[in-house]
């Protein structure tokens, strides 16, 4: 009888293993969606600047700032550096978990 109930209760704690395994698999990819969207806004804000002429602006909080093209491509460039870190980061959890 004991026997069955230290089973039991072996099983219960692989069973809570692997449900926070899950859930942890579970952030680390919807963390990685969130980043993939923002690096799409940056690479559609690259191209917007890429192809505009004249002066381009930078949303800072409420307000907009008129900015040198060179000065917003070089920071949109830096973010989607960050970003992609990122999201290989989050690959390797993923994949060390997996």
């Amino acid at each position: 009888m004991q026997y069955k109930m230290a089973e039991n209760k072996e099983q219960e704690n692989k069973i809570a293993k692997l449900q926070t395994l899950e859930q942890n698999i579970q952030n680390y990819s919807l963390q990685k969606q969130n980043f993939q969207s923002q690096l799409i806004e940056v690479d559609n804000a690259l191209y917007e600047l890429k192809k505009s002429k004249g002066q381009a602006y930078k949303i800072v909080g409420a307000v907009m700032i008129a900015s040198e093209k060179e000065d917003l491509t070089k920071d949109l460039e830096s973010k989607k550096e960050i970003i992609n870190l990122r999201i290989k980061t989050l690959e390797k959890q993923e994949n060390q978990l997996k």
